[in-house]
């Protein structure tokens, strides 16, 4: 489900300890971690129970000491079940979001749909 309402242009690639996240409570956050063939791709997801509400973030070059990676962050998430969207109304994974941690998930480069992947990590 394409979301209908416009963006201005992305900004620059974030460089290291430039990105902050709102994590704690019942809040937590989700970086989703693509290929460089992803960069300006937005990412959907929504609550396992609540598809037609969506929440979006596009993929972005992350300059860290020594290498860059790219990947969306998604931040603050209500703790949850979460399902990751790709285009055409396809999920791609479903990930548990806690809150005061970061989950982590790998994204599926070319494929129509993966299984699993997902990684939680406290922060």
């Amino acid at each position: 489900m394409p979301h209908s309402h416009s963006h201005p242009p992305l900004p620059a690639p974030s460089q290291e300890g430039s990105v902050v996240l709102e994590i704690g409570g019942t809040l937590g956050a989700l970086i989703i971690h693509t290929s460089p063939a992803e960069d300006g791709l937005e990412i959907e997801v929504s609550l396992a129970g609540g598809a037609a509400a969506r929440t979006h973030a596009a993929v972005r070059p992350r300059h860290l000491a020594g290498r860059t990676v790219h990947c969306a962050v998604i931040s603050p998430l209500p703790e949850g079940d979460y399902l990751i969207w790709r285009t055409g109304g396809l999920v791609e994974a479903r990930v548990a979001v806690h809150g005061g941690q970061v989950s982590e998930y790998r994204w599926q480069s070319g494929s129509a749909h993966a299984s699993g992947g997902a990684v939680t990590a406290q922060a």
